[in-house]
């Protein structure tokens, strides 16, 4: 009876212990075990024949990873102008896009982005259009971001509130690529 008593204790411990564990937490740890690896992905929503993705072979790298910052590369073809940053600070995940030219230089539309308006879920995060967003590019004031993770895939996605406007492009984690060269304008 002890032994089981014990059995139980342990069992509801551990329960409590990962529910009290945020899911902004929880989905920041499932992100950076992916680090180092890269991985092709697809369109799922929002393409179309005009479209400069379309067509294109689409790669994240898990680049690099901090205690508080994630830096994850989206190559579409050629093009490495584009890295998603993520920021983990009092239990909430923001994410900012960098765009770079080719010769390193920022983009004049760049670091846009949002943060989790709550600690979320551990396999989904959602990043409401910020000020500087808005400040920066006023037809995406309405812009929702989200980014999903469960064990086999990744998706970044994008909804602008009150458009026709929706993208989201999945990446297989099962299936890691070769890692790419290093995104314009890469500083360690």
């Amino acid at each position: 009876m002890k032994k089981l008593f014990l059995l139980v204790v342990l069992f509801l411990t551990n329960i409590c212990f990962s529910q009290s564990e945020k899911g902004s937490k929880q989905f920041w740890e499932k992100l950076k075990m992916h680090c180092g690896k890269s991985f092709e992905g697809q369109i799922t929503a929002g393409a179309s024949a005009n479209d400069p993705f379309s067509g294109k072979k689409l790669v994240m790298h898990v680049k690099s990873c901090e205690e508080n910052r994630i830096r994850i590369p989206f190559f579409v073809g050629d093009d490495k102008s584009r890295t998603w940053v993520l920021t983990f600070e009092n239990e909430i995940i923001t994410l900012k896009h960098d765009h770079r030219h080719e010769d390193g230089t920022p983009d004049k539309v760049t670091q846009y982005g949002g943060s989790s308006t709550n600690t979320g879920l551990p396999n989904i995060q959602f990043f409401p259009a910020d000020q500087e967003t808005c400040d920066l590019i006023s037809y995406a004031s309405t812009n929702v971001w989200w980014i999903t993770i469960d064990e086999k895939v990744f998706t970044y996605n994008l909804k602008r509130i009150g458009s026709e406007r929706v993208f989201s492009v999945s990446f297989d984690l099962s299936k890691p690529i070769e890692t790419p060269s290093a995104p314009w304008g890469w500083k360690e």
